[in-house]
């Protein structure tokens, strides 16, 4: 399995929308495999396609302490979202070492297709609610610091900037 660069903001790509998977096929589920591989090496709990530079939309999820409960969510749709709000402390795998809160509904249900292309519905909460909705956001080409205030954008820009000139 080989691991994949993972897009860093502000990169451009990370604006591209992705397109619904045709068909669930074997390089459907080696591209869930290798983004597993990707998550759990970075470490994070959720990366979606978009940020490995493939633009379809194929998300894969794992909130668990243990590492083992990978979930994997195939042209993922939100089909009902709760009116009460939440504000949590995100990060993310595009955005290293920068966490900022955001506010966003608290339940969700999300209705996707497995890595065996069968159609599931997921009634999600807290971490996990969180968590699809970052991750379908990047499928819309959006990253989370896009809620934040121009000025904490600007600051996060420039940090990464920043770090970019040191590594060379």
């Amino acid at each position: 399995m080989a691991k994949l660069d993972i897009l860093t903001y502000p990169d451009p790509r990370l604006h591209t929308v992705a397109k619904p998977v045709a068909e669930v096929d074997d390089r459907i589920r080696q591209l869930v495999k290798d983004m597993a591989e990707t998550m759990y090496e970075a470490p994070g709990i959720g990366l979606a396609a978009t940020q490995v530079n493939v633009h379809e939309q194929v998300v894969v999820i794992d909130i668990s302490e243990t590492r083992d409960e990978l979930q994997v969510f195939i042209n993922p749709e939100i089909v009902w979202a709760s009116e009460n709000r939440k504000v949590w402390e995100e990060g993310c795998l595009s955005v290293p070492e920068v966490y900022d809160r955001v506010e966003r509904p608290d339940r969700v249900r999300v209705r996707a297709l497995n890595e065996k292309g069968e159609t599931f519905e997921l009634d999600a909460d807290d971490l996990l609610a969180v968590c699809i909705q970052h991750e379908m956001d990047h499928l819309r080409g959006k990253v989370f610091v896009e809620y934040l205030s121009p000025l904490k954008q600007n600051r996060i820009k420039s940090k990464l900037h920043k770090r970019e000139r040191v590594r060379m």
